[in-house]
C-alpha cells in the first residue's frame, strides 16, 4: 500500500504515517528507499504523486544531484507521448461505442412504436379486404340470383300487350 502524503494550501506536505511534514528531499529518500507514495491535496482529494514526483526530479536536475540521463528522458518523454496516443485512441474508442449504442437506442426508440403502429395498420388493411371481398362476393351472388330470376319468370300481361302495339313484335 502507498504511503499516504496530503498537500496542503500552503504547499506544506504532510507524511500521515510518520504524523510530521515533509520535504520533496525526504520523499525523494522514501522513494528511494522502496516505498511508494501517494500524494493527494488535502482540499480536494485530486491525486498529485506524479506532479510531485516530477517536481522532485526538476529540483535535483537543478541542483546537479542524481540527475537523469538524457537517453532516460527521451525515452521517458516518448512513452508518455505514446501513452498520450493510446489513452487518446482508447477515448475515441470509447466514445465512438457510447454514441453508437445511444444511437441504437434512439433508433429503436423512435422506429418501435412505428413498427407496431404499421403492423397494426397492415391487420386493418386485410380484414377490411376480406370485408370488401365477402361484400363483394354478396354482390355477385345476389346479381346472379336476381338474373336468374327475371330470365325464368314469363313476362306478364301487360306487358305482352305493349309490345304487340309495337312495330315488328309479333306475339
Amino acid at each position: 500500500m502507498a504511503r499516504l502524503i496530503k498537500r496542503y494550501e500552503n504547499r506544506k506536505l504532510y507524511d500521515t504515517e510518520a504524523s510530521e511534514y515533509v520535504s520533496l528531499s525526504d520523499i525523494a529518500n522514501l522513494v528511494r528507499s522502496g516505498d511508494t507514495v501517494q500524494v493527494v491535496d488535502n482540499a480536494t482529494g485530486r491525486d498529485l504523486t506524479a506532479q510531485t514526483l516530477t517536481q522532485i526530479i526538476l529540483e535535483e536536475g537543478k541542483r546537479g544531484t542524481h540527475a537523469i540521463p538524457s537517453d532516460i528522458l527521451h525515452q521517458l518523454l516518448r512513452r508518455s507521448e505514446e501513452a498520450i496516443d493510446v489513452g487518446f485512441e482508447q477515448l475515441r474508442s470509447t466514445v465512438d461505442d457510447l454514441v453508437q449504442s445511444s444511437f441504437g437506442r434512439l433508433r429503436r426508440l423512435v422506429q418501435g412504436p412505428h413498427a407496431e403502429e404499421l403492423e397494426e395498420l397492415r391487420g386493418q388493411l386485410q380484414s377490411l379486404e376480406q370485408q370488401l371481398a365477402t361484400l363483394l362476393g354478396d354482390l355477385e351472388d345476389h346479381d346472379a340470383v336476381t338474373l336468374n330470376a327475371n330470365s325464368e319468370t314469363p313476362p306478364d300481361e301487360s306487358s305482352v300487350e305493349e309490345n304487340a302495339d309495337a312495330p315488328g313484335v309479333t306475339s
